[in-house]
């Protein structure tokens, strides 16, 4: 009598070449460094997993779009007519595409003369410095600017000139020294929610003869009206030469935005290496953002339950004690110090249902490690009241009350803010 037996497949591991010593000491080094040496081997991004009950500040969808029924409806729609559609670099779309009519319509939203739709907001600013700096070109950059800037002017190979966060002053100086060039900020910075003093920026750079350009990556559809971002909040849309934004986070797509002149246009489709070594957009994402576009405009009630949400929080932590870095924002960072206190501090939150983005080096100083809340605009009056709470009862537990930043909050000595200040200064030139 035979027997049917299925022979088992045997799957081989394959066998991927050894890592030559240069790279092997720097994978061994980041493993030794952040992993191994932070604590009893704890990974500060390796946490716990939500559970349904949980309140999670993680994600950067300020107003709750992301799953909103009638973007999800458009979007499903739009794939099944149109598919993918082709898949080429926009350098070769032409016509009234459905990507050039979306960047029409957000750059008229934005009060700008015309728009560009890139990959992501990483491709919008390092594409756009590439750009418009060289190696003749001084770009200006606040010390908290996104590191899509930074890498930005690496890739132009243009003199980077930092200033002192949300100095103008320093920047002034700067300017004095080295010439007119390119001034990149952020409008929100996304490390502690701080908002940049844009009439006193673009005042310099306009009196110095420099290019303008303002990150709205947070303030775009949560600034403003209507959302328009904080450059047309002040009025000042008619003075900043290029603001840039990812649309990943209010508008909850896969996308980034560059408002522009229409002579800029075409040079940068033809110029920017982002632009042309990248496929277009899908068909489906463009609609999505379109749809998206239609509730902000609309949806005002977001923006103002989004603010209220994050003054009430801001209020509440620091009456806690907390150093909120001087947010003024929907982003709320709790500033913990050294990484083994920032893994505590994620530890203690997590085991209450508590779920922030732990930011470190390079997003941070060395040793100034923090805890991100994102606010959004659904959370309710219970949540916020139990996110006060577990904040309020755990701060024995993470020893807050001697955080370096909770000392610097106690002190109003001009010598430890200069002595902070040093410190960024060192990190960014590390």
């Amino acid at each position: 009598m035979g027997n049917n037996i299925t022979n088992l497949r045997v799957f081989h591991q394959p066998n991927y070449p050894k890592d030559p010593e240069f790279l092997a000491l720097r994978v061994n080094r980041f493993y030794r460094e952040k992993v191994q040496n932070s604590l009893n081997g704890k990974h500060i991004l390796r946490g716990g997993v939500p559970g349904q009950d949980a309140i999670c500040l993680m994600s950067n969808d300020y107003l709750s779009l992301a799953d909103h029924p009638d973007i999800l409806r458009t979007q499903a729609e739009a794939l099944i007519k149109d598919g993918n559609g082709m898949l080429m670099s926009a350098v070769f779309l032409n016509g009234e595409t459905p990507q050039h009519l979306f960047e029409q319509r957000l750059a008229s939203f934005m009060r700008a003369e015309r728009g560009l739709l890139c990959q992501s907001g990483w491709c919008a600013n390092t594409g756009l410095i590439q750009t418009i700096a060289d190696e003749r070109t001084p770009v200006y950059l606040d010390m908290l600017a996104h590191m899509s800037l930074w890498e930005g002017a690496r890739s132009a190979g243009a003199t980077v000139v930092a200033f002192i966060h949300n100095d103008p002053e320093h920047l002034e100086r700067q300017i004095l020294k080295h010439g007119p060039g390119v001034i990149a900020v952020d409008s929100v910075y996304s490390t502690d929610g701080s908002v940049c003093p844009l009439k006193e920026i673009v005042a310099i750079g306009v009196a110095q003869g420099c290019v303008l350009v303002v990150d709205e990556s947070h303030s775009l559809g949560t600034h403003g009206e209507h959302g328009e971002g904080l450059t047309v909040s002040m009025g000042l849309e008619d003075q900043v030469h290029f603001r840039t934004a990812s649309l990943a986070k209010a508008f909850s797509g896969r996308a980034g935005f560059i408002t522009c002149s229409e002579r800029f246009h075409e040079y940068f489709i033809c110029e920017s290496r982002p632009s042309v070594f990248s496929s277009s957009m899908l068909p489906h994402e463009i609609a999505a953002l379109n749809q998206t576009l239609s509730i902000i405009q609309g949806d005002d009630w977001r923006r103002e339950t989004l603010h209220a949400n994050a003054s009430y929080l801001r209020e509440h932590l620091d009456r806690a004690g907390y150093n909120l870095r001087g947010s003024q924002s929907q982003i709320i960072s709790l500033e913990s110090g050294s990484v083994p206190q920032t893994i505590a501090l994620r530890d203690s939150l997590e085991k209450r249902g508590l779920f922030g983005a732990p930011f470190w080096t390079p997003a941070t100083p060395m040793n100034r490690s923090i805890i991100r809340f994102s606010v959004n605009s659904t959370l309710t009056k219970t949540d916020l009241n139990r996110i006060v709470q577990i904040c309020d009862e755990i701060r024995d537990e993470v020893d807050m009350a001697n955080w370096a930043s909770t000392r610097r909050k106690r002190s109003v000595s001009r010598c430890e803010e200069t002595s902070a200040r040093t410190f960024d200064r060192e990190f960014v030139f590390a």
